[in-house]
């Protein structure tokens, strides 16, 4: 028996060989009777060449040499290995990252269902049951009339030609989803490294303000103890001593209020991790290098569309809209299969197992469309309308992604600027503040005017300080909107629908 078996499976295969060429001209004859086929259905977007797009003189190097494109681990220009230690963590860590890991075994899961679809199907099966049989059919005495064992073993096997790729078509957008959903894990990765980046800018800016809000409350306290000894010795006032007096509390509530800001970005940075709001205490104060480099790479359009994420995810899109198109068109034409059986049954177990009760087929099944109240059209149409929202939705992000980068390169460079005059108008105050204090130790000048000067250094110090976190802020928005430093895998050239 086993050997039978084996044989038909050995002559199924060399049917199938033989039938597909016959069988697919035969269908053809079948055609006329099909479902008309939509040939005014077809897409009408057109994929936008990034390099058409003008930059403008923004998106063009500023000095011969352009930089690099960012590395794998952009975020240690900034030089701070606890910042490092974080990105690591979080990018290892974070429920999201491991929800996009999960995503991707889910379409990979999804591409094996599709490309079962190409494979024969081997099924067995067995029944085994007791009854009467009717005295006025087939069935010959003894049996007739009588009580007894019906039994049937079969192995069935089942394939679809997919003359018209259909099932080719559906597992090529299968993998072209697995693509998407890598970019879009590869996004999600982005953008937890830039999130952790710019949260650790923000924890530096507030500790650097609650820096300054330490110096400047020393700086009050210090003119309120030399204007209280010059009230004891006659110089001043009560209302001298009150005004000097003031601006204490306010200097101590805004402390306050930064060394909260701190805490919840320390919150925040360990949320981001996957941990406990106890791990975020142990942060400690930011050290970050104020020296990155605002320069773009060369070959900013065409490489940035292998680089950028959402970029890539979007195109990976099309293709799969491309191959949905391929699927639509392949549904009007007939559907074919081959099937076989072999197997053994008898009518009680004595004979059961004798090569007697060997059963066997085979045949073609064939499936066409003839009459379906415009449901091919339709669903072709729908498959030819989401590969021009595909196509548009790519264009849409080139554009965004274009923008994007110059936004930031913008910013970059104007915060370049703004750093060397806040750092002049910072050294100025400095300079006025340090004179009108030392006038007012002599009893030259009043309060008032030691207190403006120290209020415009406080100001110029802040501005400093914010224009510095501006400036790193903007160096990791440059990064995500270059991509990051892993280049994702991008569609080769254009492939016909």
């Amino acid at each position: 028996m086993h050997k039978n078996a084996q044989e038909f499976v050995l002559s199924f295969d060399l049917i199938k060989i033989k039938l597909c060429g016959f069988l697919k001209i035969g269908s053809m004859l079948f055609l006329g009777g099909c479902a008309s086929f939509p040939a005014a259905i077809s897409p009408h977007s057109l994929l936008l060449d990034a390099n058409h797009l003008n930059g403008g003189h923004i998106l063009k190097p500023e000095s011969p040499s352009a930089a690099s494109w960012p590395s794998q681990q952009w975020w240690k220009a900034y030089g701070d290995p606890q910042l490092d230690r974080l990105v690591i963590e979080a990018t290892s860590g974070n429920p999201t990252m491991r929800i996009a890991q999960a995503r991707i075994a889910k379409v990979q899961a999804l591409r094996g269902v599709a490309s079962a679809a190409l494979l024969p199907t081997i099924e067995g099966g067995a029944s085994f049951s007791e009854q009467r049989f009717t005295e006025h059919h087939f069935v010959k005495a003894p049996y007739a009339g009588n009580w007894a064992w019906n039994n049937i073993a079969t192995i069935d096997i089942a394939c679809d030609l997919d003359l018209w790729g259909k099932n080719r078509s559906v597992l090529a957008a299968a993998l072209d989803s697995v693509q998407v959903t890598a970019a879009e894990a590869q996004e999600v990765l982005l953008a937890l490294e830039t999130t952790v980046v710019r949260i650790y800018v923000q924890l530096s800016l507030q500790c650097m303000l609650e820096e300054t809000a330490q110096a400047t409350l020393k700086q009050r306290q210090e003119i309120f103890d030399i204007t209280r000894k010059r009230f004891a010795a006659g110089l001043a006032t009560e209302l001298d001593l009150s005004q000097a007096e003031a601006p204490l509390p306010a200097a101590h509530a805004e402390i306050e209020r930064m060394s909260a800001s701190i805490e919840l970005l320390h919150n925040q940075l360990s949320a981001l991790t996957g941990k406990g709001p106890g791990d975020g205490e142990q942060i400690r104060r930011p050290s970050l290098r104020f020296d990155l480099p605002a320069q773009l790479p060369d070959l900013l359009p065409a490489d940035l569309l292998g680089r950028r994420p959402d970029v890539v995810a979007q195109r990976w899109r099309v293709e799969a809209a491309g191959k949905s198109i391929g699927v639509a068109k392949a549904a009007f034409y007939p559907n074919i299969n081959l099937n076989a059986f072999t197997g053994l049954q008898s009518l009680g177990f004595a004979q059961f197992l004798s090569p007697g009760s060997l059963i066997a087929g085979f045949g073609p099944a064939i499936s066409l469309p003839i009459f379906e109240g415009g449901r091919l059209r339709s669903q072709l149409g729908a498959s030819t309308a989401d590969y021009d929202i595909a196509v548009e939705s790519y264009n849409d992000t080139v554009i965004r992604a274009m923008n994007n980068v110059a936004d930031q390169i913008v910013t970059l460079r104007s915060l370049g600027k703004q750093r060397t005059q806040v750092n002049e108008a910072k050294a100025l105050a400095k300079r006025a503040y340090d004179i009108a204090l030392k006038s007012f130790r002599a009893g030259l000048t009043d309060y008032l005017i030691v207190l403006n000067a120290q209020n415009q250094t406080l100001l110029e110090t802040q501005q400093k300080v914010q224009v510095e976190a501006h400036f790193l802020d903007a160096y990791a928005g440059l990064m995500q909107a270059l991509g990051g430093g892993v280049p994702v895998t991008h569609p080769g050239s254009e492939r016909p629908l």
